[in-house]
């Protein structure tokens, strides 16, 4: 199955490829279309809705392509699939030699994403943009979707878009098919932000992110990695935290949150609740439940994500500073940030 799309479609078209069959077509015809391909035609269209379709039936298969005309490049059907299903990408055209100085994180998940969004206001001056940039176009529909932050700092016009994925692996799936999408669609970036726990080890961790990496054309920088115009950064995170209390085994988000709310004082406020729970269920906390009695002792009615956000951005600057500096991301983040520049 071959799928193209762009401007200069006609150069892909023989005499027997399948033309625009969206036309006038509502979704009940358009599926019944998909449903009559036997795999081996050539469709030319610019609906999304008829490449989501035709993405999700021929996923499988590495002769299944979208071809983008504008380059003549051309992204398997499942990195498609991909892209429309995690990050609702637009596979169609418009992005051509676009080169912004723009960062994007992409995180493990929505309390990961709150987080990382409140450093960024609280140490960066980002604020909340309603507005998506030209260079984030492709991803605009997310945005309106609510499925990830977008900040821009007014002083400088820097954008910042935090992006949750799903788990460590989410964040590396996302990593390679949006660098295969700025490879066939001609645009770059400035910076991407990798954030990934420990789990085992930092060098097991920092691989999964090289292995990807090895695909693509890269080399070495002093923070992260090369590839054309674009800089990622990997952000490797685990910070140990020891308490009588609390059950520790590997290092998440949560980590860097108990250590703040350790320095912060709210843990030493909650400890005769967390001794008396501890002794009633006859074990250890997990931090994730002494993140919830830490929400309800802070007086928050939100969800764990409204917390967290909330709290970084009333805790202190030096401690907030502090606990970055120790797990090793202050110098990845204010990068990402662009701070460094005439400062």
């Amino acid at each position: 199955m071959k799928l193209v799309t762009g401007k200069h479609w006609e150069a892909f078209a023989d005499e027997n490829a399948i033309l625009f069959p969206e036309y006038r077509k509502n979704r009940d015809e358009l599926i019944e279309l998909v449903g009559s391909l036997k795999g081996n035609e050539t469709v030319v269209t610019s609906s999304l809705e008829l490449i989501d379709l035709i993405a999700n039936r021929f996923r499988k298969g590495e002769d299944n392509v979208l071809i983008y005309s504008d380059t003549g490049k051309s992204l398997t059907l499942k990195e498609v699939y991909e892209l429309r299903k995690y990050l609702d990408f637009d596979v169609r055209d418009g992005f051509s030699g676009e080169n912004a100085e723009t960062s994007i994180l992409f995180v493990e998940g929505k309390t990961d994403s709150k987080f990382f969004k409140a450093i960024f206001k609280k140490l960066f001056g980002f604020r909340e943009s309603r507005n998506p940039p030209y260079s984030l176009r492709f991803i605009e529909r997310v945005f309106e979707r609510d499925n990830f932050d977008l900040l821009k700092r007014e002083e400088d016009g820097r954008y910042v878009a935090v992006i949750p994925s799903e788990g460590n692996s989410g964040v590396i799936r996302n990593l390679g098919n949006f660098l295969r999408a700025m490879e066939v669609f001609d645009f770059s970036l400035e910076r991407i932000g990798v954030a990934i726990d420990i789990d085992e080890d930092r060098e097991g961790a920092l691989a999964s992110i090289t292995g990807k990496l090895s695909g693509f054309e890269h080399r070495k920088t002093t923070r992260g990695y090369l590839i054309g115009k674009t800089e990622v950064i990997p952000l490797i995170i685990g910070l140990p935290f020891g308490d009588e209390l609390i059950e520790w085994k590997k290092p998440t988000v949560e980590d860097l949150m108990l250590h703040l709310i350790e320095r912060e004082g709210l843990l030493e406020r909650m400890r005769p609740g967390l001794r008396a729970l501890n002794e009633s269920l006859g074990r250890k906390l997990k931090p994730k439940e002494v993140m919830y009695l830490a929400l309800s002792a802070y007086g928050h009615w939100g969800n764990l994500e409204g917390f967290y956000e909330r709290f970084v951005m009333h805790s202190r600057f030096r401690n907030l500073k502090a606990i970055l500096r120790e797990a090793g991301l202050m110098d990845s983040i204010t990068y990402l940030a662009g701070w460094e520049r005439g400062r």
